[in-house]
């Protein structure tokens, strides 16, 4: 044992310093990049050591060789790319599951990880002000975030015209039609991709002065194709204007032409925490998923988003999977069932410690 502590402690200690002393010069460091990319090419390419250094060592050495090529994107000068910084409780708690290195993928590979993380997505829920009954995944960021919701609903729109997409696949599907905001990010078109259903699917609908889509032409859109199933993504937070969408008007008009409706709300969704702001997403709850950042406005470590799907049989249907050795509990949540994600890092416990830093008044 303190052979182990011996081997952990030092190169724990060099980063810790080497992180404080990060920290500690946020405010008066520049903002940009100061190092070129042959600078940092020349400081931390060299040949691959046949004989390994000590732990130590390497964390000074690349501490010292990553020096002018780190973006001070968690201080208060940084404004590009609605990136947000660290709370402390959250980074600290990023560091223990590091070290505790859990693999939530299971409630058997890890009882506390699967339980924080069933505790966050309904603390998530009810400050967001989603549907109690709604499912949740924590993923890697909106992106998969997006993948985890539009997967949802192509099972939910396929298997409405009798097509289980999971066994059959693509081939011969009958075709989704996408109605995007002419503003959507472009994590939106890459979940279109990678799940299949195909760029050239997406209808770009036009938008306001301040990047709303308007409710004649989704009115139009949605009479003209009546007869195809149909997502509507809608955004709350456009990444360029900070726009909602008319969601009290929008969500119903798409939801009685038999659509699904998603809403990318990858930092403006936060509005909804904020007695303040939270008019700005009136009427959000009523879609069927929704996406969001916890690394913008919650301020956890990269990398971290969470999804939210009103039809929990469509979400688990489209990312269960079981095998003979899995060793389950009946009374416990299986993070498996509701990720795109085998191993994955135990994200859970930096949303719940930053949560319960701040509180609903702090993340309001």
């Amino acid at each position: 044992m303190q052979k182990t502590n011996l081997q952990f402690s030092e190169p724990l200690s060099a980063a810790f310093q080497a992180a404080l002393s990060h920290l500690s010069n946020l405010d008066s460091s520049p903002v940009a990049a100061t190092a070129t990319v042959g600078e940092l090419r020349k400081r931390l390419s060299r040949p691959l050591p046949q004989e390994g250094a000590p732990p130590a060592q390497v964390v000074r050495e690349l501490a010292a060789s990553v020096q002018g090529g780190l973006l001070g994107s968690t201080s208060g000068g940084f404004f590009g790319w609605v990136i947000g910084g660290s709370l402390p409780a959250a980074l600290a708690a990023d560091w223990l599951s590091s070290a505790w290195d859990q693999n939530a993928v299971l409630y058997a590979t890890s009882p506390a990880a699967a339980v924080v993380e069933e505790i966050v997505g309904g603390w998530l829920k009810d400050i967001l002000g989603l549907p109690a009954s709604a499912s949740f995944a924590l993923t890697s960021g909106c992106q998969m975030a997006h993948m985890t919701c539009l997967a949802a609903a192509r099972h939910y729109l396929l298997g409405h015209c009798g097509w289980d997409v999971e066994a059959q696949g693509l081939s011969g599907v009958p075709r989704i039609r996408i109605l995007a905001s002419g503003q959507q990010h472009g994590s939106i078109q890459r979940a279109v991709r990678l799940l299949g259903l195909g760029r050239s699917q997406i209808k770009t609908l036009p938008t306001d002065l301040v990047g709303r889509v308007r409710p004649e032409v989704l009115e139009r859109e949605l009479a003209g194709g009546a007869a195809s199933p149909t997502i509507v993504t809608l955004q709350a937070g456009d990444s360029s204007t900070g726009a909602c969408e008319d969601f009290e008007t929008l969500i119903p008009m798409a939801k009685t032409r038999g659509a699904w409706v998603h809403v990318d709300g990858a930092f403006g969704l936060w509005a909804a925490a904020s007695p303040k702001y939270k008019h700005l997403v009136k009427g959000v709850e009523q879609a069927d998923s929704w996406t969001t950042d916890g690394h913008k406005w919650l301020n956890v470590p990269f990398d971290c988003g969470y999804a939210f799907v009103a039809h929990p049989e469509a979400h688990r249907a489209s990312m269960c999977y079981s095998a003979p050795y899995f060793t389950l509990n009946i009374e416990a949540r299986d993070q498996m069932d509701w990720t795109p994600e085998w191993s994955r890092r135990a994200r859970g416990f930096p949303t719940y410690a930053a949560l319960r830093q701040l509180g609903r008044d702090g993340v309001a």
